[in-house]
């Protein structure tokens, strides 16, 4: 009898937030261990479903980098990263495609599906709904910058009640060109502005941003970034994960979090509780005056 009471109790503190998110948009980057443990990813797609059952609509944009590491090995071609972003040859490129939306897309799609959901996988070539450029004038290769999001297409998708789930692969302005690798952080990021995203959760093999001693860093805003960033705190592939917070909350997006995809059900955790997990990321109205607007407006929104 008491188990139950406790459930219920659990039922009632996540009443408000339940209510706060209903019918918002919440963009989920899918990736890390979370992406690769079969434990793992039931417990994601029953998360997914419930976010959608209780008047949610979630949009995922997943990752694949281990995967497509692994396959790029056992071919025999070279690859390499530069401040967290994988430089892309014209060969490199196939596997990326092949592995984001011809693998990984669809598994996630079809998981979902089998739990219940009404998902789509879809890549960013799809309809043109991503589009970039090379980044830094080809010096990553066919690695891209996002120049547009087409967030209408998206939200048509979701209206007529699917979840779309993405993978990041942008279109170019070229024809016959073979597309753009997209940073599946910075990708989640354009998503969730293009869309008006209440909020956008990055799911990684990490509690969240740690200090040097390994504490986890709860709420930064954008000046403690650029400080961490400087000092290394805030360092290789957390460096775009950042930068993709930042950048979503001062174009649209509510919060943007950064949460650990080990953790059972921790979309949950952070939607559902009072207390939340991970590091949040918060807007500043003054970068002078010290005043964080979001605390000023409450706690989870």
């Amino acid at each position: 009898m008491q188990k139950k009471h406790k459930t219920v109790e659990t039922l009632l503190d996540a009443i408000p937030h339940i209510k706060k998110f209903y019918g918002k948009k919440i963009v989920i980057k899918y990736g890390g261990s979370a992406q690769t443990s079969p434990e793992l990813k039931e417990k994601f797609a029953e998360d997914i479903v419930l976010l959608k059952l209780v008047g949610m609509n979630p949009v995922i944009v997943h990752g694949g980098g281990a995967r497509i590491s692994e396959l790029l090995e056992k071919l025999e071609i070279h690859s390499e990263f530069v401040d967290g972003h994988r430089v892309t040859s014209e060969e490199t490129m196939r596997v990326v495609e092949m592995v984001l939306s011809g693998e990984i897309n669809k598994n996630i799609t079809s998981l979902l599906n089998h739990h219940g959901a009404k998902a789509i996988g879809i890549s960013g070539k799809d309809s043109s709904i991503i589009n970039a450029e090379p980044k830094e004038n080809g010096k990553f290769g066919y690695t891209g910058v996002i120049t547009k999001v087409d967030g209408e297409m998206i939200d048509n998708l979701i209206n007529e009640g699917f979840i779309p789930v993405i993978a990041p692969i942008a279109d170019s302005a070229e024809p016959n060109h073979p597309g753009f690798n997209i940073n599946a952080d910075v990708a989640a990021s354009k998503v969730a502005s293009a869309i008006n995203a209440q909020k956008v959760l990055f799911l990684t093999d990490t509690k969240g941003v740690l200090d040097k001693s390994g504490n986890l860093l709860h709420s930064l805003d954008e000046v403690e970034v650029d400080e961490y960033k400087t000092d290394e705190t805030i360092a290789g592939g957390m460096i775009p994960k950042v930068d993709s917070c930042i950048d979503a909350i001062f174009n649209g997006v509510n919060k943007a979090h950064i949460i650990d995809g080990r953790v059972e059900h921790s979309l949950l955790l952070e939607l559902f509780t009072s207390d939340g997990i991970g590091t949040q990321f918060v807007r500043r109205d003054n970068p002078n005056n010290g005043i964080d607007i979001n605390k000023l407006l409450n706690t989870k929104g």
